[in-house]
Parts: structure tokens; sequence; C-alpha cells
């Protein structure tokens, strides 16, 4: 073997020795966390309180990195083009994950190559309300009085292809109803209209609308989730309330850029998941109107996979044109 040959197997072989030695190692710094909304939203408090815990476990501080903009393209976009070292990560959701892959032309980056699942972390599901002055009590009614008013009744989100937006349009096709659909540029907006029900629907999270159903302005009558909210326990499911295959939520995960080694992986789904199965984090996490979840990171690929084609097939049906 010539000395050239001798050099490129000794550079293979310290390669390799080196990638399980760092893998181990990690973290030795602080950890980036790219999330794609502003600083405060709900999904970023959540991403937050999870982190919070993971760093304590895991030796090092998460440092959160608000990028907003485009439905969550931007932030997600920029995560992709990290180095793959486990010193990056990026919050992924329902919108730049799944939906806004049929709502834009151009995301900027593929989902499904150029990041790698760790887990899913937490979900909001959606809750369908109407305002008080609407005279309904259950969902049974408020479908009969919507199908007797079709596009009458106006329901409110936070913009074009979110998922307040799309629950909406999913609902109508479960329950084969029409409803105007009112975008606003937050929900701060939108709230007063709700309690004054001059847009009296609302398919939305609960950190949304806890002061009017606190107060009594707004009415849940259902969650669009396989069982019940723990915060809401006497509010039921949909198809307890009537209306079967409506399931919708707004869901919180975590990846890397592709590329970042296995065992970095493996270290920080395992964190992730202890962090979501801590009492005091999960509790946390229930007070902000969300439920922990947690998942291997093949079980999110799929899931990642499922959703992208329940939003298409949804958008598509629903003639929604693309943004951009």
């Amino acid at each position: 073997m010539t000395r050239s040959h001798l050099l490129h197997v000794a550079a293979a072989a310290v390669a390799i020795l080196a990638a399980p030695a760092s893998a181990q190692t990690y973290p030795t710094r602080p950890i980036q966390v790219i999330v794609p909304f502003a600083g405060g939203s709900a999904s970023d408090v959540v991403m937050r309180i999870l982190l919070d815990r993971m760093a304590k476990s895991i030796g090092q501080p998460f440092i959160v990195d608000n990028r907003p903009g485009a439905g969550g393209n931007i932030g997600t976009s920029g995560a992709t083009k990290a180095a793959p070292d486990g010193y990056t990560l990026v919050m992924g959701s329902t919108g730049p994950m799944a939906a806004n892959r049929t709502l834009y032309r151009d995301l900027g980056y593929d989902p499904d190559k150029d990041l790698e699942p760790i887990s899913l972390f937490a979900y909001f599901p959606i809750l369908i309300v109407v305002s008080s002055k609407l005279p309904v009590k259950s969902l049974n009614e408020f479908v009969t009085y919507a199908k007797a008013r079709p596009k009458q009744l106006n329901y409110g989100s936070v913009g074009i292809g979110s998922s307040q937006h799309l629950s909406g349009v999913y609902f109508e096709q479960v329950a084969g109803l029409e409803l105007t659909h009112v975008p606003y540029r937050n929900i701060a907006q939108y709230v007063p209209d709700l309690i004054a029900g001059t847009v009296p629907v609302g398919f939305q999270w609960l950190p949304n609308v806890s002061a009017p159903l606190q107060s009594g302005d707004a009415r849940a009558l259902a969650v669009a989730a396989s069982k019940r909210m723990t915060a809401l326990p006497d509010v039921p499911t949909a198809a307890e309330a009537g209306i079967k295959n409506y399931e919708s939520s707004g869901w919180l995960a975590l990846l890397a850029p592709h590329g970042t080694p296995k065992p970095i992986i493996a270290r920080l789904n395992e964190e992730l998941v202890a962090a979501v199965k801590d009492p005091q984090v999960a509790a946390k996490i229930v007070e902000q109107g969300a439920e922990g979840a947690s998942t291997t990171p093949e079980g999110l690929a799929k899931f990642i996979t499922s959703e992208a084609v329940k939003w298409r097939e949804i958008i598509v049906k629903a003639g929604i044109p693309p943004i951009q």
C-alpha cells in the first residue's frame, strides 16, 4: 500500500472514531433554536417551557431565535441552511411543515429532505367557539343554524392559511355548510368582534379566546380532537358533539438540519421526551392551552407526511389559491 493510500485510510479511521466521540460529548456549547414565529406567541411560549427543562438536563442553554414571516417559511428556510452539527435546531409546526407546501408556490426548502425529525412536543387542539350573542348552545344547534344561513356567519383568523383559517375550511367541508372567512392581522383585533357578535364564530387555540370564554362573552361548543382537553374537561369533542371525522390542531415539533448525526438526534429525542413527561412541564403546557406529546424521530416523519396529505386535500378541495 502506498504512503498516500495509508494516509487516506488513517484519515478515514480518524473521522469514524471522531463522530461517535463528538456525539458522546455533545453539547459543549449553547444550542440555537429558530422559532419561525413572533416572540410571545403561544407556540413560542410553549417552546420556551420545553427548552428550559431540556437545558437543565442536557447541561447547556438553548438560545431562542425568533424569525417570523411568510407563515413560518422564513425561519424554517434559514434553519435548513445551518450547519448540521446539532447546534442549530428549528421548531416545526403545521404551516411550514405541512400546509404551506400547498399554500405557497415555493417554500425555499423541502420539509422532507432538508430537515431531520426529532420529536413532536405539543399540540393546540382547535376549539369551535361562538359569541354568546349567537342563539346556539351546542354544536348540532350551530350546524343547523349555519346551514339555514349560508355565508352569513363570519369566522375570524389571523390570516389566510393559518391553522384557524384552514380549520374553518375543514369544518365547512365535514359539516356541509358555508361560512365567511374574515382574516385579521392579529388575534387582538378579532376578539372584540367575536364578543360583539359581528364575527361570531372561531376555530381557535384556547389562549386566543380564554378571556371571552371566562367572562361568558363566548362559549366553546367542541374541541377538534380525539379526546377532551385537560384544561376544558367539560367541553365535548367534535365527535361527542355530533360531528365525526373532524380533528384539527396546531402542532409543534423539534427538527434539525439534514445530515445532523443520528446519535445527536437520538440524544435530543431522549431529552425532549423526558422533558415532556416531567409533571411540572406537562402542567405548564396545559396552562398554555396545549397538550404535551412526544414521538420517535421516525414517528414524527410519518406524522408530518400524513399531515401534508391531509391539508393538501382540504386546501385543493376549497380552491384556495397559492399565496405567492
